[in-house]
């Protein structure tokens, strides 16, 4: 397999689908796997951040707009990476990145800052996550930039659905004119509250809409009071609650996220296929 990170951005432009939890557990999951994972909070917000214990994030040095900014000012500097006791690295995130994105418009090259922050890093790991904010402004479309695809979670409830298009019509211009290697990896389905009649509809109604083209996955996340509880105690949900549906669906997750790298990769180097 490739030897450099894969670099996946978890991205959807609305909020309350689970994309921090989402990034947070699969990195999680993927290190208890032996993966090295390097998690990146890519929103001003630092729910990444505070979901893995580091609760005064304002306070912290070295987070990643300071990261963006040395590279904004061709400055050459040692930066540290915080280490979590899960077994995951993380470049951590505050509010000063929103002052970032303001300052990324008129800046040359700008769509690429993070590409170029994360390059160095990529022989490191097996995988660097990117857990984007709610928006499609200049910080999303950096990490898409750098990605080298996109996972997105969405809520099964029409409205988080139809949302969907918007993003993929952005990660497609994206493609189009900034990365031409960027791709859909698939749809999570989260915070699934059991399997009522509307939670099947519109599950239904996303894998007509989109499983022909883009992949759903079969893991669905379940709604649960241990996933909501976790980040509080700075703890994956493996950490907190190893035995709940919540862990075990991430568990399969991470599982299907991996055996999807291998099954291409198969696709790629056998002839024929």
């Amino acid at each position: 397999m490739n030897r450099e990170a894969k670099i996946i951005a978890v991205a959807n432009q609305k909020g309350g689908v689970g994309k921090t939890t989402t990034t947070l557990n699969l990195a999680v999951g993927l290190a208890r796997q032996g993966k090295k994972v390097l998690a990146v909070d890519a929103d001003p917000q630092g729910d990444l951040t505070t979901s893995l214990g580091y609760f005064q994030p304002d306070e912290l040095k070295d987070t990643l707009s300071d990261w963006m900014e040395d590279l904004l000012r061709d400055i050459e500097a040692d930066r540290t990476i915080l280490c979590h006791g899960e077994g995951i690295d993380l470049i951590p995130s505050n509010l000063d990145l929103s002052d970032m994105e303001i300052r990324l418009v008129n800046a040359m090259s700008r769509e690429t800052i993070l590409r170029s922050c994360l390059q160095p890093y990529r022989p490191k790991y097996d995988y660097i996550l990117l857990d984007c904010m709610p928006s499609l402004g200049m910080i999303t479309i950096n990490a898409l930039a750098a990605a080298d695809s996109v996972i997105i979670p969405t809520q099964a409830q029409y409205l988080a659905a139809k949302g969907m298009t918007q993003l993929i019509r952005t990660i497609t211009r994206v493609r189009r004119q900034i990365n031409p290697h960027l791709q859909i990896d698939g749809i999570l389905l989260t915070l699934v509250a059991g399997r009522t009649n509307l939670a099947k509809a519109t599950i239904s109604s996303l894998r007509q809409a989109y499983g022909k083209s883009i992949r759903i996955y079969d893991t669905e996340i379940p709604v649960a009071v241990a996933a909501a509880e976790s980040p509080a105690q700075g703890q994956s949900i493996f950490a907190y609650d190893k035995n709940s549906t919540v862990a075990k669906a991430y568990e399969a997750f991470a599982r299907e996220v991996v055996n999807g790298e291998k099954e291409r990769y198969y696709a790629k180097s056998t002839p024929g296929r």
